[in-house]
């Protein structure tokens, strides 16, 4: 039986330690993130996102990170479309 689980959004200002406590809840609840940054899509930029290192995204499973180049467009529209499935899944699996 799949226990119930919360659904936590963490929002802020760049650099205030968002990942940090996300990647901390994440390993406390059993759960997964879903990235909302719009630039943490674009694959290649880790430095300058400040993305998730390598080490944290192997501890915790990432969505939404490196689904695009920074040569195409990342829309609202692309983001909804990408992470609202993720999402109903999760709510289907622990509703």
């Amino acid at each position: 039986m799949l226990r119930k689980v919360p659904l936590i959004v963490i929002l802020g200002s760049t650099g205030t330690g968002k990942t940090k406590l996300s990647l901390e809840l994440a390993e406390r609840f059993g759960g997964e993130i879903i990235s909302a940054d719009s630039m943490q899509v674009y694959a290649n930029l880790d430095i300058v996102t400040a993305k998730a290192t390598k080490e944290e995204r192997a501890k915790v499973k990432h969505h939404l990170l490196d689904v695009a180049t920074p040569y195409e467009p990342f829309t609202v529209t692309h983001f909804r479309n990408q992470a609202l499935p993720i999402a109903s899944f999760f709510s289907l699996l622990y509703s």
